[in-house]
């Protein structure tokens, strides 16, 4: 048995375990999982990254697997910190796109337990194009858990329904997060795209643990503060499927962001709607998958040992010598034997 050891981070931690086959002398296979602490949370990885196969599941900090979609509570509540910070509510994101990558990373909304993959469509992975002057996401793009835009719900303000997915998050802070961070952040404003006919909200949010956290309150103070950053965000959502052959997308409200308040509104009801998704009796078998491992009340709550399963029974990585041995001369990793 050989196992390498990856140097620890502050986010990040690997472990790859291989049996040595007998009937080869030419290939080493190893079985991957990688583990990631962030703040209460880790990630474990399955899968290949830039392959349809890949995931990234979350659990909690002493092992337990959960679904970042239902299990992660919207509001903070931290002991510490408490829900006020700066005179704002605190609200947990998962992050599923780094800042400046291209890979249309989501929460799998109908898979077990929601674990984060690349979007496909037609059979093939999906990125956006680079947006001149733009370098893929230009923020931390993800969601708020225990939030949907429900689709039979046309919304007052913009006519069209709901997208049928959480509400979409872009954190503007310095800092570039990993896909499956969970951040706290200060809700700022919100900006209302319409995407093929569905209200598509993207809440501008910023990292609690910003140099600029404590400065920033609203929509204004980004104007002032970050200056040329909420026009390049309607020019991105504007622009970024145009590579694909389609039109520009359309805005409500004439492109105009809406401030903290409003936002923390659509916020409380997309809420509320997911707490009607999860308290739901029956679904059908192309609806969202609601399995959750917190929510008592839920029909849908699953054992931890069930969670397991789910996990155990996705493929598991398997690299080979050379590629071991690429990782452990670039990354001064600790070969033991």
């Amino acid at each position: 048995m050989r196992s390498v050891i990856h140097t620890a981070t502050r986010f990040s931690a690997a472990f790859f375990s291989s049996q040595f086959s007998r009937k080869s002398t030419s290939l080493f296979s190893a079985a991957s999982i990688h583990l990631r602490k962030m703040a209460h949370y880790l990630t474990e990885l399955r899968g290949r990254p830039n392959a349809t196969d890949y995931r990234v599941y979350l659990k909690t900090s002493d092992g337990k697997y959960i679904s970042p979609f239902h299990d992660i509570p919207l509001y903070v509540a931290d002991e510490q910190v408490g829900i006020m910070f700066f005179k704002s509510i605190l609200f947990n994101m998962v992050v599923e796109v780094p800042r400046w990558s291209n890979a249309k990373m989501e929460i799998a909304t109908k898979e077990p337990l929601n674990p984060i993959k690349q979007d496909v469509k037609k059979g093939k992975l999906r990125y956006v194009a680079n947006i001149f002057p733009h370098k893929g996401y230009i923020w931390n793009y993800g969601a708020l858990p225990q939030t949907w835009e429900d689709p039979s719900h046309t919304d007052k303000a913009t006519m069209c329904c709901g997208d049928n997915d959480p509400i979409d998050v872009c954190e503007i802070g310095s800092k570039v997060c990993v896909t499956g961070q969970v951040i706290q952040v200060k809700v700022l404003g919100i900006l209302a795209l319409i995407d093929e006919g569905e209200t598509d909200w993207k809440v501008i949010a910023i990292n609690k643990e910003d140099p600029d956290a404590s400065s920033l309150n609203s929509v204004e103070d980004v104007r002032k503060i970050k200056p040329g950053h909420l026009e390049a965000t309607v020019d991105w959502f504007k622009k970024y499927k145009v590579p694909d052959g389609k039109p520009e997308n359309q805005f409500a409200f004439n492109g105009q962001f809406k401030d903290k308040d409003f936002a923390i509104e659509v916020i409380k009801s997309t809420h509320s709607y997911w707490k009607a998704l999860v308290m739901r009796k029956k679904m059908k078998s192309d609806e969202i998958v609601c399995q959750n491992t917190s929510l008592c009340e839920s029909p849908f709550k699953c054992s931890d040992a069930e969670a397991s399963t789910v996990v155990e029974a996705v493929s598991i990585y398997v690299l080979s010598y050379w590629l071991i041995f690429a990782i452990r001369q670039k990354t001064n990793t600790l070969l033991l034997l």
